[in-house]
């Protein structure tokens, strides 16, 4: 009987292994692995059964904390290749040339959901990719859409605690989340996403990604250009429609990671095409919105896509939780040509994804093989600390500086200038400009089919809201477009009378 590759990943491994001595972790021999060493046939365990102590301690610890977000996930690995000189903008060495390829790593995910959610779910996808560069590692750590429900980090833990349960009953609140989501209205344009056709894609293999926030590029002159990423698939944008979406998140809730899978197994890769899109400082000044506020696009007319390579993934993790569930991207993870720009959610990234990444795994997460920067050597003043599996950088001093041939500094990796003049205070960010690109996705991106299943969508959920937060929430849609809101208020109406709102 024919069975598909994951179905059959036991077969293929015994077909090209041979088996070998059971052993202990340290490497030891096992006599039996199913019967304990007792006194007698129905008397206590020993002690000196080291054979059961061995499994057993290592069993109880064999979890690591799961990720606060992001936590439900498929990855895999392949290369990138240039494919356009992109060089008057960036001094990025995976950029370098023409035909260049670098080993990457990439990571998809869904956001709110825990581990054993589901892949289907209404939900932003997260999509991260780590570059294996000769500088050291770089890593893009972005979504599925160019946007983000917020623009100011200090939001960030109150929002992802609405996509939770609640404290208190355990399960998942609507009045939570509608009322952040309707109290902090810049959510309005991902929100909007999330409830589009957009919020439900065909596996990982069928939706884009983005870098997301805006990036600083620097060429080997000196000048800088901010830049946003974008990584366009090549099987086509397929979405799943909510009823589909909702029935496999009950009969195959793993459907993304068993597809992706199979298709790298049958050597059907999946590609992306990367692109640029380039902004200079004089248009950035100019610019009649916030180029660096993570709730808005910049237009592709103004702003074109720049073709710079091609993605592909080829091989599948030898083992999930070595190389899925270890694998840690930050967005200061950095090569020289590619640096933070004033983005304010860029800049609380800097910090706490690698924050997060020290308590799940431990300080020497680095050296985890899927992380280490192998196409590079380490050499630093740090040493030490739980997990240490290197040489520990042997008898290189620890401290800097030195007079005894330790690791010197190079220009090669400085920061471009830059000059930031301001008064400091907690400038409130509420009341920016919330509405005229979700105005935009409404009336120009979406047609009337579409418009009608975001209505509904918003519909099936915001339903289980309070009426307060609901009439709040219509308020906010309103402002997109007053047919949007009136097509919503007309849907609870009926929800409330007991009809169908279709």
């Amino acid at each position: 009987m024919s069975r598909t590759p994951t179905a059959n990943q036991l077969s293929d491994y015994k077909a090209n292994n041979k088996s070998g001595v059971l052993t202990t972790g340290s490497g030891n021999p096992v006599d039996s692995k199913t019967a304990s060493l007792t006194v007698g046939k129905n008397g206590p365990i020993l002690l000196q059964d080291i054979t059961i102590i061995d499994e057993l301690a290592h069993f109880d610890r064999e979890r690591i904390p799961e990720r606060v977000v992001h936590a439900k996930g498929a990855g895999a690995f392949g290369y990138f290749e240039v494919t356009h000189d992109v060089r008057k903008y960036t001094k990025c060495s995976v950029f370098s040339k023409i035909g260049k390829r670098t080993p990457v790593a990439v990571r998809f995910s869904t956001v709110g959901g825990e581990s054993g959610s589901a892949d289907t779910a209404r939900d932003p996808r997260g999509y991260a990719v780590k570059f294996y560069a000769e500088d050291g590692n770089w890593d893009v750590v972005g979504n599925n859409t160019p946007i983000f429900f917020i623009r100011d980090p200090i939001l960030f833990p109150s929002f992802i605690h609405t996509q939770k349960r609640n404290p208190a009953t355990h399960l998942k609140d609507a009045d939570m989340f509608w009322d952040f989501i309707s109290l902090r209205p810049e959510s309005t344009h991902q929100v909007m996403f999330l409830f589009s056709d957009r919020g439900t894609p065909d596996g990982y293999r069928h939706m884009n990604g983005y870098g997301s926030h805006t990036f600083k590029l620097v060429n080997d002159k000196g000048e800088h250009f901010y830049c946003k990423f974008h990584y366009k698939t090549n099987q086509g944008i397929k979405n799943l429609p909510a009823d589909k979406a909702a029935q496999l998140s009950g009969s195959d809730p793993d459907y993304s990671i068993r597809d992706l899978y199979n298709a790298i197994a049958n050597k059907d890769y999946p590609s992306w095409t990367w692109y640029l899109q380039i902004m200079t400082e004089e248009q950035a000044q100019k610019s009649p919105f916030n180029p660096f506020d993570l709730t808005k696009v910049w237009p592709h007319k103004e702003y074109p896509l720049i073709p710079v390579g091609k993605m592909v993934l080829d091989r599948n993790p030898k083992n999930y939780f070595a190389e899925v569930e270890q694998i840690a991207f930050s967005p200061s993870h950095l090569i020289p040509g590619v640096e933070p720009s004033c983005d304010k959610m860029l800049q609380a990234r800097l910090f706490s994804y690698p924050d997060t990444h020290r308590h799940r795994l431990g300080p020497n997460y680095l050296q985890i093989p899927v992380n280490c920067p192998y196409r590079t050597q380490i050499s630093n003043s740090q040493r030490d600390g739980f997990m240490t599996v290197t040489d520990n950088q042997a008898g290189t001093p620890n401290y800097f500086p030195n007079s005894f041939s330790g690791p010197t500094p190079t220009q090669d990796a400085a920061i471009a200038k830059f000059c930031i003049k301001g008064d400091v205070a907690r400038w409130e960010s509420g009341d920016d400009d919330n509405f005229s690109q979700a105005s935009e996705f409404w009336n120009h991106t979406l047609n009337a089919e579409e418009r009608k299943r975001l209505v509904e969508n918003i519909l099936d959920n915001l339903k289980d809201a309070a009426d307060f937060i609901q009439e709040r929430a219509i308020k906010n849609f309103s402002q997109v477009n007053a047919d949007f809101g009136d097509a919503l208020a007309d849907g609870l109406r009926k929800v409330k009378k007991g009809k169908p709102h279709l």
